[in-house]
């Protein structure tokens, strides 16, 4: 049988590889900027491929979250109920 605190040390886990990939946004907005600063004329292109780009690195962030809580409702509650 699975643990109760197993299932949220998980669900942590998969939570904090989820918030890395705010470096992942940080670093591709700080280049999207540089690149519009050293060309200015490609800052419409630059902004619009940032926005795409940043839409799919947080998409990362939401999967994670979702695992998270998967882990804790279909795995930590009955864990939990049976412990009871």
């Amino acid at each position: 049988m699975i643990n109760a605190g197993l299932c949220a040390i998980a669900a942590a886990i998969a939570v904090g590889m989820g918030c890395l990939s705010a470096i992942g946004e940080g670093l591709i907005c700080c280049h999207s900027i540089d690149g519009m600063v050293r060309n200015p004329e490609m800052a419409d292109r630059l902004r619009s491929n940032m926005i795409v780009a940043v839409a799919l690195d947080e998409s990362t962030a939401i999967y994670a979250l979702v695992v998270a809580i998967l882990i804790i409702f279909l795995m930590g509650l009955p864990a939990l109920n049976a412990a009871i």
